[in-house]
């Protein structure tokens, strides 16, 4: 008996598996009391498990599998069921083996005695039972055997429970309850790639959830996370859901009669995640939702590149259209691939100082004065400059555009203070922000200390928000802020008027300073006269809103022309000036004043 209890207790030690152990226990008691038949079976959720039962086929093991304990479920099913031992000495005759028999009589058993084997909480963890091939109960050597085994069975069970339970940890995201990455890996690892079509990988994104934090604070956003969590581990049933980190959650798709029709599966998935959540601290939020879904094709060498295709269908979908889904196609890859390296790009040359400041004068077009000039980012790429359209998809990244956007802020305020001390001319300059500018909640703090730092007054600034970043905007963050900026005297222009799809609820939701028409109407303002009438129409809005209108894009002297016909006095483009360096502007800056003044002194003169 002792050398079984360290038999066991080594096995313990070392961690090997409870199966194995449990078989190991069997075998030795039938070495040490021939003619019996040991096994022990472990309870989980109030259901016998077969663990262990080195003498009996497996068919029996199978058969036993799954039975809900109970006080008429055989011996093993009864010990369980009662916390106590049974013994029953004849089972073709025992009531608490009716409906059973027939499993146990054909293999030659015909008594059986179980004991409950209790874990560190005090439940039924498993049963230890001996088989008799006569009837009969058990026998002073049996009781002995048990004393022993019941305890290291318990020191077993409550070791295996440990381990469950660490990797149960391990493997949950704790806040939701749903698998984590961890997890999410392990199970892209166990996917076959060798059946195309067999399963699909949806991606995640809460696009909301930062708005909730910043405006409700980051219980709310907790309960943001788990309500969407909630909703996708009902919907996304059979298949399996995880919580892969942040706002990112992760969906294995992999029934049949999910697979049946992707589309229609996830746009189950996108409705479930927008149900409102009235539980966030008070708040009702309404969760919104992108995602990005891939399938397993042929040519796919791994769940990791499903992973990354669907990654890049998500990454498409958000800068596409928030809110909706995208299925990826191998031209998105490309795509992306180009994003990234234009991302890498810009984060270089942002760490390499290669950001410049150039500037495009705004001018009166009666007078050629000018009244303002806009700060416009160019990079240097080896020995070229290249204008931010060459780089514009860089800006999709958040942490990129918030970057760039300070340090042309701290390029444009050291220019305006050499301006300054030199005794140059100039009004104001205009400074693009981008959607991230607004939602990380720094845009005002940034600005006043690097104006700050070069004791340059903020009025000679205004901020151009194009209107993109306004119809990004279901939270109202960008409203919230541009009012509070207002507030603290700052001027604000809607660049890029007229591209949008809601371009005049703009102004009633959040008064602006100036409106600067696109290009777009500008080209075709002398030969397309639905765009010379939107024009007029927004010089009489503009005059009655008290609201100064900057015509963009201006190339030629008629366009000029028209503009200044139809009452629009202020514009920019390549007529009057391309973008030029600080040194540049500042030297037209100057000549343009000398000229100002000469002509007003000329005026003067004929005037005497």
């Amino acid at each position: 008996m002792t050398e079984l209890q360290k038999t066991i207790l080594e096995l313990i030690a070392r961690g090997v598996s409870l199966r194995e152990t449990a078989v190991r226990l069997c075998e030795e008691v039938e070495r040490l009391s021939p003619g019996v038949v040991c096994t022990v079976v472990s309870v989980e959720d109030g259901c016998l498990r077969a663990l262990a039962a080195p003498s009996l086929p497996d068919s029996y093991a199978q058969a036993l599998d799954g039975l809900k304990i109970g006080p008429d479920v055989g011996t093993c099913g009864a010990a369980a069921y009662w916390g106590e031992q049974v013994t029953v000495e004849d089972i073709a005759t025992d009531p608490r083996w009716e409906g059973f028999r027939h499993l146990a009589l054909p293999f030659g058993l015909a008594a059986s005695w179980s004991f409950p084997i209790f874990d560190s909480t005090g439940a039924v963890g498993a049963t230890f039972g001996f088989y008799y091939r006569e009837r009969r109960g058990p026998s002073p050597l049996d009781r002995a055997i048990v004393d022993c085994c019941v305890n290291l069975c318990s020191i077993a069970l409550d070791r295996h429970r440990r381990v469950l339970d660490h990797e149960r940890r391990a493997t949950t995201d704790v806040l939701t309850g749903l698998p984590n990455r961890a997890a999410f890996n392990a199970a892209l690892e166990r996917l076959s790639c060798c059946e195309p079509g067999s399963w699909a990988l949806c991606m995640a994104d809460l696009d909301n959830l930062k708005v909730v934090n910043d405006t409700y604070g980051h219980q709310a956003g907790d309960s943001l996370l788990k309500h969407a969590a909630e909703r996708l581990r009902a919907v996304a049933l059979p298949d399996r859901a995880f919580r892969i980190g942040g706002d990112e959650f992760a969906v294995i798709i992999a029934a049949p009669e999910s697979l049946r029709d992707l589309d229609a599966t996830v746009a189950g998935y996108l409705e479930a995640l927008g149900e409102p959540a009235a539980d966030c601290e008070g708040h009702l939020v309404r969760p919104r939702a992108t995602i990005g879904m891939a399938v397993i094709a042929a040519g796919d060498g791994s769940a990791e590149q499903v992973r990354q295709n669907a990654d890049f269908a998500l990454y498409h979908a958000k800068e596409t259209g928030r809110g909706g889904y995208v299925r990826y196609w191998p031209g998105i890859g490309t795509r992306m691939t180009r994003r990234l390296n234009a991302i890498r790009e810009v984060d270089a040359a942002l760490r390499e100082d290669r950001i410049e400041a150039h500037y495009q004068p705004v001018i009166r077009l009666g007078t050629a004065e000018i009244v303002g000039l806009e700060a416009l980012c160019r990079m240097r790429l080896d020995d070229k400059l290249v204008s931010a359209a060459s780089f514009h998809e860089a800006t999709t990244d958040v942490h990129i555009a918030t970057q760039l956007t300070e340090q042309m802020m701290g390029l444009v305020a050291a220019d305006l203070r050499k301006w300054i001390d030199m005794g140059i001319p100039f009004q104001h300059v205009g400074i693009n922000v981008s959607s991230g500018d607004f939602h990380n909640g720094t845009i005002y703090p940034v600005l006043e200390r690097t104006f700050d730092r070069q004791n340059v007054p903020l009025h000679h600034v205004i901020l151009e928000v194009t209107e993109s970043v306004y119809m990004d905007d279901e939270a109202g963050v960008v409203r919230q802020t541009l009012a509070a900026l207002r507030d603290r005297g700052l001027q604000i222009a809607l660049d890029d008027f007229g591209t949008g799809y809601a371009s005049l609820t703009h102004l009633m939701d959040v008064p602006v300073d100036y409106i600067k028409i696109d290009k777009s109407f500008v080209d075709r303002i002398a030969s397309h006269p639905p765009s010379r009438a939107i024009v007029e129409g927004l010089v009489t809005i503009a005059s009655k809103m008290g609201i100064g209108l900057v015509a963009e894009g201006i190339e030629t002297f008629e366009q000029a022309r028209q503009l200044l016909a139809i009452g629009c006095t202020m514009g920019q483009g390549y007529f009057y000036s391309p973008a030029l360096d600080a040194g540049s502007i500042g030297s037209m800056l100057i000549e343009r004043a000398e000229g100002m003044t000469a002509q007003a002194k000329a005026r003067e003169a004929g005037a005497l």
